[in-house]
C-alpha cells in the first residue's frame, strides 16, 4: 500500500496519538498510513499521555496552540471556525482507536484534555467497508483527517491542491480493496 502514498507537506502539525491495540494491528493501520501520507505527522504510543515528555513540551511551548480532534458539546466545529492563532503554530492531535479506548485516552490523559477540542459534520459515509463503525457518522483516522485537512484548506490555514488531497485515500482505498479481495 506504500505504493500508492504521496506524502504531504502541512503547516499543521499532526500528532497521533495511537492506542496500544491500535497498534498492534497492522492489517487495517489507517493511523499508520495517516502519519505515511502527512510530512508534518508523528505518532506516539500509549493511554496515559499526562506525563509524556514530548507531548507537554509540544502543549507547554508558547509557540504552539494546540487542539484535540473530538466531538464535544464545547468543540470548535471546523465547519462553522477556524483554528489557529497568529504567530502560532498549529498543533493538532488525533487519537487513533476505537471509541471505547479514545474516552479511555483523554481520561487517563488529563493535559489532553484541558485542551480546547475540535470537530466537524460530514455526510460522509465510512469506506472501511470490512470493518464494522459504531456508528454511520463514524470514519477512519485517515476519512477523518481528509475531512480536516479539506476545512482547513477552506479558512485557509491550509493551501493544499485539490488533486493532492483528492488522491490522500487512495493508500486506504487500496486496503480495503485488498482486504475485500481476500475474504472472497
Amino acid at each position: 500500500m506504500c505504493a500508492y502514498i504521496t506524502a504531504i507537506d502541512t503547516n499543521t502539525r499532526f500528532v497521533l496519538l495511537m492506542h496500544p491495540k491500535e497498534f498492534r494491528k497492522t492489517k487495517n493501520g489507517t493511523g499508520h498510513f495517516t502519519n505515511l501520507s502527512l510530512k508534518h505527522c508523528e505518532i506516539h504510543v500509549g493511554i496515559d499521555f499526562s506525563t509524556h515528555k514530548e507531548i507537554n513540551a509540544m502543549i507547554d511551548d508558547e509557540n504552539n496552540a494546540c487542539y484535540v480532534l473530538y466531538p464535544s458539546e464545547t468543540s470548535i466545529n471546523l465547519n462553522e471556525s477556524a483554528i489557529g492563532r497568529e504567530k502560532k503554530n498549529t498543533v493538532l492531535f488525533l487519537i487513533d482507536s476505537t471509541w471505547p479506548c479514545s474516552r479511555a485516552i483523554l481520561r487517563a490523559s488529563d493535559n489532553l484534555d484541558k485542551l480546547e477540542k475540535v470537530s466537524f459534520t460530514h455526510s460522509k459515509s465510512s469506506s472501511f467497508t470490512f470493518k464494522e463503525q459504531p456508528q454511520d457518522y463514524c470514519l477512519s483516522t485517515m476519512e477523518s483527517t481528509l475531512c480536516v485537512l479539506e476545512l482547513l484548506n477552506v479558512h485557509k490555514s491550509e493551501q493544499i491542491d485539490k488533486k493532492v488531497l483528492e488522491n490522500f485515500l487512495l493508500p486506504f482505498e487500496k486496503m480495503v480493496a485488498y482486504q475485500l479481495s481476500c475474504n472472497l
